[in-house]
This record gives C-alpha cells, structure tokens and sequence, in this order.
C-alpha cells in the first residue's frame, strides 16, 4: 500500500504508458572505446520488451541470445534507447536487418561485452496530457517537493506482472507449492516477491515519516504499536523520510553500508543528499537493520532460499526540466534516476499518491 505525501491529490492530468508520450534513454556507465572484438549498438525500439528485441536480433544474426549482451531492462510500453553489444564479426549481417519496431541508431567497437548493471541509470521524457487551469500550478507544485525532498524508491509495477500476482508465484516456490524448472523465470519470481517484501517495508516507513510531522514521537509509537523510545530522534529532522537508529545507510547513488548511530548526525548528511537509507531484500547473506530500525524491518524478513541485500529506499531525480504547451495542455517533463529506479516513483508523487 501507498500513502499519500504532504501534498494536494492531483489526478487532474491524463498519462498514457506508450511509445508517443514515455521515452527512456539509457545512461552507460562508461564511454566506449572504439576498438576492440565486440560491437557496441545503440538501439531505438518500441512496443517490444528488451528480451523479444535481442530474440529478434539473436535470429537474424543466427546466434544464441545469450551471446547478446545488454545492461538493463526496459519497458515495452515506451520509446526506449539502449545499448547492447555482439561480437564485431556479425556487423556485416547487421546492414541487412529491417524491423519495424527496431532501429540501430549507430555502432562502436568496444574491448568487452556488456554486462547487466553497466549503465549509469536513464533519463524519462513523459508528456501528461489535460493538465488544464490549476493542474498545471499543481504539478509546478509538486515538481518543487521533489526537488528538494526526493522520492520513495519502490520497485515498479513491471515486476510484479500484468496481473500484478508475480509475487504471490514467487512466494509459492518459497514455500515448496510450485516448482518452476525455468531458472530465470524461478529466480524472477523470487525477486518478485523480495520486491514485494521491501514495497511493503518502504510504506510502513513513509508511513512513520508521514506521522512525524503530524504526531509526538510517544503518539507515533503508539500508533504503530511499537516500545517507548523506538522512535527516539524522529522530531527535528528537516528530511521528509525520517531515519531511525540502527538503519543500514549508504554513500549515495553509490557505497558501501554503514550504520546509524548518531541519527541526528546522519540525517544533516541525508538532507545534503551524501547518503541515503536501505531496505532489505529479504535473502541469504542479507545484512539486516538494527536497533529501533529493526523493529520495523522485521516484519517483512522471511527465510528466503536466494541471495539477499539491500536497495536504497530514498532516491532524488535529477536534471529536472517541464515545459507547458497550452494550446494541447500538455505538460512535458524530463528527468534523470539511478539505475534500477522506475519513472511511476515520480508519477505517484505528483498524483499525491
């Protein structure tokens, strides 16, 4: 469940998931060589997820999907641009490859495959269309709140399926009930349902953070059904989501873990955007909240037969930019997140929701 956020409801525009209003250009992590074995595409595809696009690419070339590289994930109901690789000496079938949903924009010789994860994150461009008379002051309005508190970072609804219920499988082969002898398919259910688990988490926490500055610290523990003290040091902090004693943080948008300990010390560095908070995905070698930050982690950490870790739980958008079009009244908007963040954490914040 999501909560609201300190701001007016604002349904007042209409968004259409598609190739004519949502863009996703991949950011690399790195700049290509120019030489090298393999040859590094830069794609532009639509209404095909990245796995039918390599399966159609993999055909024509006659090779072996696996043997296409690529470093993320992107929707299928979108424009996107990417970059995957294949070895250099498949260009010469490339010059005869036509798809109507698939276009090479360019080509460069690079020294390795790319490997997932090798991406910087990706920059949106989304047009919202009906934004009329006050909408537009209200999206202006949420735009700022972004800007200077950040945005929750659930996992999108793409992981959990058309139907939404890809955790409820994931949790099955938990428990033993269905056995999936796909490996990919089994391991994407169980980070389904790990994703469940941290959205879950997230919310009980924008949840906390929503009551502190409506309530004492005692009526928020009373609330939430927790001990006196757990939520020690949540009155004063100028972030929005609010970080308690033994949280697992990192240096952002990259690092390693570190404990809270002094919070107020470390909420100063959170508003200066240095570090920000984790949630676990729940799983082997998972390191774990402490202290009062336990208390509302251990709820949702189950035994799970797969390697865990932890996702920043706090993330800012960044590059900003929105322009008007009155005469369509449409509102267009570009920004930049990390790797492995979802545009529909930003959408939900400027609906209030």
């Amino acid at each position: 469940m999501k909560l609201l956020y300190p701001l007016k409801i604002n349904n007042d525009f209409a968004f259409n998931s598609s190739s004519r209003d949502f863009i996703v250009t991949e950011i690399p992590l790195y700049e290509f060589s120019g030489e090298g074995e393999h040859l590094v595409l830069k794609v532009r595809k639509k209404e095909l997820t990245t796995w039918e696009m390599i399966l159609r690419l993999a055909k024509h070339l006659g090779i072996d999907k696996r043997d296409i590289g690529y470093a993320g994930l992107k929707d299928k109901h979108a424009m996107t641009v990417q970059h995957i690789s294949i070895l250099a000496k498949h260009e010469e079938k490339l010059s005869s490859f036509d798809d109507e949903y698939i276009k090479i924009l360019s080509t460069t010789r690079h020294n390795n495959k790319i490997r997932t994860g090798h991406l910087k994150g990706n920059r949106f461009d989304i047009r919202l269309k009906k934004v009329l008379g006050v909408s537009r002051d209200k999206l202006d309005s949420s735009l700022e709140w972004i800007k200077e508190n950040g945005v929750p970072n659930y996992f999108g609804v793409q992981r959990f399926g058309i139907e939404g219920d890809n955790y409820l499988k994931g949790k099955e082969i938990i428990d033993g009930k269905l056995k999936i002898k796909d490996r990919k398919m089994r391991d994407f259910l169980i980070s389904a349902y790990q994703s469940h688990l941290f959205n879950a988490w997230l919310s009980k926490r924008v949840e906390l953070s929503l009551l502190a500055d409506e309530f004492s610290q005692k009526e928020c523990e009373g609330i939430l059904g927790v001990a006196e003290g757990t939520f020690e040091g949540i009155k004063g902090q100028k972030n929005f989501f609010k970080l308690l004693k033994g949280d697992q943080m990192m240096h952002y948008p990259h690092g390693k873990l570190f404990e809270v300990e002094d919070v107020a010390k470390e909420s100063a560095r959170f508003c200066t955007r240095d570090i920000s908070p984790t949630g676990l995905l729940s799983g082997k070698r998972a390191t774990h909240a402490t202290a009062s930050a336990f208390t509302l982690e251990e709820p949702f950490i189950e035994p799970i037969n797969a390697d865990g870790s932890r996702r920043y739980a706090w993330i800012w958008a960044e590059d900003i930019k929105k322009k008007y079009i009155a005469e369509k009244a449409h509102y267009e908007l570009s920004f930049t997140l990390p790797k492995g963040c979802y545009a529909t954490n930003v959408l939900d914040v400027l609906r209030g929701s």
